[in-house]
């Protein structure tokens, strides 16, 4: 009776992140659902603002256009928490896979040290340049009092920003996706009560939306903290880990530089694309594509979450020396990603105005965003290659390939055509939204197709 009791506790306290066995599907979708639910009241914080934003009375749509100018801030914010974040993770699950425990750990507290020290920099600096560095993303006189009442409270909150987002990374690499999805929880509920009480029953507008996302924030970042010095997780945050390892430095860095480069030239894009919408069709059109932006958040999180949700079952069998299990993994990854993205894709084309009516009750950014629209999205399906190569170089540790193809989409293809294509297209509207579409066919196309003949089928002869 004991002996029987006693492999019943044992089989209770087996863990059920084990990548190395069963099917490889289950495990991606496992962490893919939870992961998703967490990506999207992750977004809520800065999507609800924004469709509360956009109906704030007697704005004209300039309150959404001040939100828009922020956008590249915000992108190099999430450009550093991807850095650290995204670049210690994956070496988590490597290690993890490997049995080396103490590595892992002191790589979950240097990345700690590095999102802290590094929001702290962040936060001082862009108050400081703030005025011209929002007149230089393309702000005039009427939209500048609207982004800086919103940037100067947001700044506030960068430190739990990036604590919040970098270190759940670390939840999601140990698997325990579910409790990521609850990371983001609280706070996007938070932010989802209070806002309409700020922005509207007290009257403070944009501030209120701000001063929302701040506290939200916060409840996410003690969540974080929370757990991550508990007793669940494999991995804990330990003061003996704290101190700068400058050899898990290179490799954090080096291993996170793709994400870092897929947003700081996110940020870039963003700024060139703003200000030739400046020159071509002015704040009406900046507004326009503040919108785009928050479609295209929405519409990516699930193709993110299948690919994010992979990197740690590709990881940790890569790590274990299983190959075949890494082909599953991609395989299951690229057929999930395309059977979503050609469905968003279809719903794009299908149903805009709807869509572009949750942010705006303008009649004339309703009007001309149906067009806007059909362009900007073009090429959609074609973004599932470029998540699809990017998560299998990051999670099999590739650093190199994966930087130069985050480079080679944004800096070398789109923002030469977001410059080029206005003085080509008799509409210079037209030409600034096109240069979206024309990089995901031809950056994402490059990065899968090298990804396959370089990695894939370099991993085994079967299957």
């Amino acid at each position: 009776m004991r002996s029987r009791q006693a492999r019943t506790v044992q089989k209770k306290k087996e863990p059920d992140n084990d990548f190395a066995r069963g099917s490889v599907g289950h495990h991606i979708l496992e962490q893919s659902i939870p992961l998703m639910a967490a990506q999207i009241l992750q977004l809520l914080y800065n999507v609800v603002d924004r469709i509360y934003i956009g109906h704030i009375p007697n704005s004209d749509g300039l309150a959404l256009t001040g939100i828009g100018l922020v956008f590249p801030i915000i992108s190099l914010i999430s450009a550093f928490t991807n850095l650290y974040g995204m670049g210690g993770a994956p070496l988590c699950s490597i290690a993890r896979g490997a049995g080396k425990k103490d590595e892992a750990e002191r790589l979950l507290g240097n990345s700690a040290v590095l999102l802290f020290s590094t929001s702290i920099v962040l936060m001082i600096l862009c108050y400081l340049i703030r005025r011209p560095m929002l007149y230089l993303f393309g702000a005039s006189d009427e939209t500048y009092p609207y982004a800086n009442q919103y940037l100067q409270i947001y700044l506030l909150g960068t430190v739990f920003v990036m604590l919040g987002n970098g270190l759940n990374n670390f939840i999601t690499s140990q698997g325990f996706p579910r409790t990521a999805m609850l990371t983001t929880f609280f706070g996007a509920a938070l932010n989802l009560v209070l806002d309409p009480i700020l922005i509207f029953g007290f009257g403070m507008g944009i501030q209120g939306a701000a001063i929302a996302t701040v506290i939200s924030q916060i409840a996410s970042s003690v969540w974080v903290l929370r757990f991550l010095t508990g007793e669940k997780p494999e991995l804990r945050l330990k003061k003996c880990c704290f101190r700068l390892d400058a050899r898990l430095i290179k490799k954090i860095t080096a291993l996170g530089l793709s994400g870092f480069i897929m947003s700081a030239t996110n940020s870039v894009a963003q700024i060139a694309c703003n200000a030739m919408l400046g020159i071509y069709g002015g704040d009406l059109y900046i507004g326009i594509m503040t919108v785009l932006n928050s479609i295209r958040e929405i519409f990516t999180l699930p193709v993110s979450g299948i690919t994010s949700g992979a990197q740690p079952v590709i990881g940790f069998n890569y790590g274990a020396a299983k190959p075949e299990r890494v082909k599953q993994g991609i395989r299951f990854m690229t057929l999930a990603g395309g059977a979503y993205t050609i469905t968003a894709w279809l719903l794009l084309l299908i149903f805009p105005k709807p869509l572009l009516s949750l942010f705006t009750n303008n009649q004339e950014m309703l009007n001309e965003g149906v067009r806007c629209v059909h362009l900007y999205f073009a090429g959609f399906v074609f973004m599932l290659f470029q998540f699809c190569g990017q998560s299998v170089y990051v999670a099999l540790g590739k650093s190199g390939r994966a930087v130069f193809f985050s480079i080679f989409r944004k800096v070398v293809i789109v923002l030469p055509l977001t410059i080029l294509l206005p003085r080509i297209f008799a509409d210079g509207v037209a030409g600034v939204l096109l240069a979206e579409p024309i990089s995901n066919v031809i950056g994402g196309l490059a990065c899968y197709v090298t990804m396959y003949v370089t990695i894939y089928r370099k991993l085994g002869n079967t299957g």
